[in-house]
């Protein structure tokens, strides 16, 4: 994430890690299946997690069912009075699930972008995938972050006969535990994660409060992709 981070300071913007939506299982009276039930058939909770650079949760938004959208729980998060809050001149990295506007940078569509894709000496062609890859790189924190969380806490990935209140709390609680053992050090179930492949400073701007797309974000998305693949075949041409 430090490449993005850095080029973004240039333009007075700081990339202050990223967030995603991940779907854990759960049990639910039959009245409720049909709103827990996912895009899967799977009965879940779409909980909302945002961590930093370094790979700390620091927002949880819990409680929204398994078929809501990752961009309504989102716009749920920035709305909320003690929400998450993103102050302008700073931004998350996002999947392309949601909307490229400010405060949350996404991928570009219909372009290359699993780190998988860029295996066995394969290189970006334009900016446009070059971003891409330079943002799968960098998101990939958030997606770490989860399965490190599943692979420790059982309870996770099997459905739970816990009231769904309860249930949040033991979510929320290995949450925490999570950022108290990366406290202690590194974390080797980092590693078990990687082979399966799966404080912010203080500013006077005030909170984004919505979410919609901005011919300006646009330019912006655009502007950086074009700096960094030029970098990028400046220093290979170079070498």
């Amino acid at each position: 994430m430090d490449f993005i981070a850095k080029r973004s300071y240039l333009k007075g913007l700081r990339c202050l890690g990223a967030l995603d939506g991940t779907h854990i299982k759960l049990r639910v009276s039959s009245i409720d299946k049909a709103r827990y039930r996912n895009r899967k058939g799977e009965i879940t909770t779409n909980v909302l997690g945002v961590c930093s650079q370094d790979g700390y949760f620091i927002y949880v938004l819990l409680g929204w069912e398994g078929s809501a959208a990752d961009g309504r729980v989102l716009g749920d998060a920035i709305s909320r009075r003690n929400g998450l809050r993103v102050q302008q001149g700073h931004y998350y990295l996002v999947d392309a699930g949601y909307t490229n506007c400010e405060g949350f940078l996404t991928p570009y569509k219909g372009q290359r972008y699993h780190l998988s894709e860029w295996r066995d000496g394969r290189h970006p062609r334009n900016a446009r995938e070059y971003f891409n890859m330079r943002h799968s790189s960098a998101r990939n924190v958030i997606e770490r972050c989860f399965g490190v969380l599943k692979l420790r806490w059982a309870i996770l990935i099997r459905p739970s006969f816990y009231p769904i209140r309860t249930y949040n709390r033991v979510i929320i609680a290995c949450c925490l535990l999570h950022n108290l053992i990366r406290q202690e050090g590194i974390d080797p179930l980092e590693d078990e994660v990687e082979e399966m492949e799966v404080h912010m400073d203080g500013v006077e701007n005030p909170p984004i409060v919505n979410i919609d797309a901005s011919d300006e974000w646009v330019a912006f998305r655009d502007n950086l992709a074009n700096e960094m693949f030029n970098t990028f075949t400046t220093n290979r041409t170079a070498t």
